[in-house]
Parts: C-alpha cells; sequence; structure tokens
C-alpha cells in the first residue's frame, strides 16, 4: 500500500539521511545515535493486518501526544524509554536491546485480526495462549480477570503469532524472571490504564506492550502506551445497551477502518483498496477525537513548518545541533 500523499498535512515517511542507524517500523522511523540515543518519529502511517493500510493527518502527532500522556503517569509502575520529546511527533529514547515478545493484555473477549481471542473463539478454540476460557461466552464480553495472551515480535514487516507461557520459556525467547517481571508490569500498567481511562468515561478493552533491556539488563516499557493504535477503548455509557444488542461497541480506535478493509477484501492476501477521502476524514477527526477524550486536553494540531517532516527537520536539528540534522526539508 503507497501513503505517497500531497496531503500538506501528512508525515507519510520520516527520511532524514543525516542520521545513523535507520531502522523503518509499521509506523515509527528509528535512528540510532552513536551515543546510545535513538530518534524515534511517528509518522502518520496507518498500519493493521500486518500492512499499512493509509496515511492520516496528524495521527503521528496524536500517538506522539497519547504516549507521552501515559508514559508519565505510569512512570511509578515501571522505566519507560523516554529521554526528551523535542517534536510533537518524536521521541528521544534510550536505545534498548527489543524483547522478542509482544505482551498483549485482554480485558474484554474481542478482537478482529486472526491472533484476536474473538477471532480464534467464533473458530471454536477455548485453550488459546495458555489460558482457557469458558464456553458461552459473546462477542465483546467482559472476561472474568484480564488475561495476558502474548505474540512473537514480529520484525521486518514479518506477522506476529501467537504464544503460551511455556512457549515462550521453552524456546528461550524470555528468561523466567524475565517472563514474570514483563507480566507483571503489565498487569499493573493495564489495571492503571483501566482505571484512568474509567474516569475519562472510557473502557481500555485491551493494549499491547513491548519491553526491552537496557545495557544493565534491566527491563524498561518501550515503543508507545495506551494509544488508540496499541489499545481497544470503548465508551463506558453506550456499552451496556450495545453489548445487550449484540452490536459493536462504540469505540475511537481503528476497528472501523479494519472493518471496512476486511469487509472488502482478504487484507491478509488481497491487494488492499484505496481507503476513500471521506473515511481519511473521519478517522483524522476520530484520532483528535481519542486525544481529547484521553488527555482531557485540546488537541491542537502544529503547523509551524510548510510541511511536518520540515518541521520535524528543523526542531530536531535545534535538539540535536545542526551538525547532526539538516533543517533543510530540501536538502538530499
Amino acid at each position: 500500500m503507497s501513503t505517497e500523499t500531497t496531503d500538506p498535512r501528512i508525515l507519510a515517511d520520516a527520511d532524514l539521511p543525516d542520521l545513523p542507524g535507520r531502522y523503518s517500523g509499521k509506523v515509527r522511523e528509528n535512528y540510532d545515535l552513536s551515543d546510545g540515543r535513538r530518534v524515534i518519529v511517528a509518522t502518520d502511517r496507518l498500519s493493521a493486518f500486518d500492512r499499512i493500510l493509509a496515511a492520516i493527518p496528524w495521527k503521528g502527532q496524536v500517538l506522539t501526544g497519547i504516549s507521552r500522556f501515559w508514559f508519565e503517569r505510569t512512570a511509578d509502575i515501571c522505566p519507560n524509554h523516554v529521554i526528551a520529546y523535542p517534536d510533537p511527533c518524536v521521541v528521544v529514547a534510550r536505545r534498548l536491546a527489543i524483547l522478542p515478545v509482544e505482551i498483549v493484555v485482554r480485558g474484554y473477549l474481542a478482537g478482529t485480526t486472526g491472533t484476536s481471542v474473538l477471532t480464534l473463539y467464533r473458530r471454536g478454540e477455548r485453550a488459546m495462549y495458555g489460558t482457557r476460557f469458558p464456553d458461552g461466552m459473546r462477542d465483546n464480553e467482559r472476561l472474568p480477570a484480564p488475561v495476558i495472551t502474548p505474540t512473537s515480535k514480529a520484525f521486518d514487516a514479518g506477522h506476529d503469532e501467537p504464544l503460551t507461557p511455556d512457549g515462550i520459556l521453552s524456546a528461550g525467547l524470555l528468561t523466567p524472571d524475565q517472563w514474570e517481571t514483563v507480566s507483571a508490569y503489565a498487569l499493573a500498567l493495564f489495571a492503571r490504564g483501566q482505571e484512568l481511562a474509567a474516569e475519562r468515561g472510557l473502557i481500555l478493552a485491551d493494549t499491547k506492550y513491548e519491553f526491552g533491556t537496557d545495557g544493565d539488563g534491566r527491563i524498561v516499557l518501550a515503543d508507545e502506551i495506551h494509544t488508540p493504535d496499541s489499545s481497544r477503548y470503548w465508551r463506558a455509557e453506550t456499552y451496556p445497551a450495545r453489548f445487550a444488542a449484540g452490536e459493536r461497541p462504540e469505540s475511537f480506535d481503528k476497528d472501523f477502518v479494519r472493518d471496512w478493509v476486511a469487509k472488502r477484501c482478504d487484507p491478509y492476501r488481497d491487494p488492499i483498496p484505496t481507503i476513500p477521502a471521506d473515511l481519511i476524514e473521519q478517522t483524522s477527526a476520530v484520532y483528535a477525537q481519542a486525544f481529547e477524550t484521553i488527555t482531557g486536553e485540546p488537541f491542537r494540531p502544529d503547523a509551524s513548518g510548510p510541511t511536518p517532516l520540515a518541521r520535524v527537520r528543523r526542531n530536531l536539528a535545534a535538539y540535536l545541533g545542526r551538525g547532526e540534522v539538516s533543517p533543510d526539508p530540501e536538502r538530499p
């Protein structure tokens, strides 16, 4: 799926040739500096089904702002990778060795991807991720208690695969101490997330966490936390009536984009159809609304540069020094 666009609001790519060690993720561009810092730029790309579906105006700024909100409110639970925020789409972080297991915590029987508990449950599976789920559950029903459903961490655009705790340990993906630590961190982070989300009239239904280790072997929270990309939020006020009626909960995550795509193709095999312009604008508005609802603060798009990339280059040049980043967006 191409993210080429002439929309001056969109940061579809973040090519910073002055910086070393580039690694391109599905949504973020990463640069490893020689001093052990990592520059992470959140683009406006929207990823689902392990693919890029579209680019959404201001999405990168929303994700960075929401992650900042949550990193600051969970720092007492576990350490995180943040050093500074030189731009609304950029975090400068400690470089970590990312653990090869993605920790997904679920509070509800929900999801649309091939690894979601709802998808697997509908296929008749009850033993999933090392947990046995009871019979007779309905779509989007609350689980008896939050569960961890780990998946392999897909690098280089690979596909996530379901894992079990026994499988993680037997394969040597994590040590027993690491598994115990990340599990405890994840459940505590999820509990804090559900608590604060409830204060904002929201249900945090599920989320994913990525952890890494620093030079001392300490486990540190990385990537993003409790954003609409990494989490599923529902509106608490309308959830009971919608659940009783068998309707999809009201949300502001990217599930409605997933649903639009999934109704028109096999998103894991077929070419992704072009997302209509009106759905792009709707999605942008939903992300802005998500920021305001989660943080309680107004969302103010930063249009201080001719393009978001020009602004990123300018702000990084000021933060890192012009010898490391050229502020000229036209420089090759």
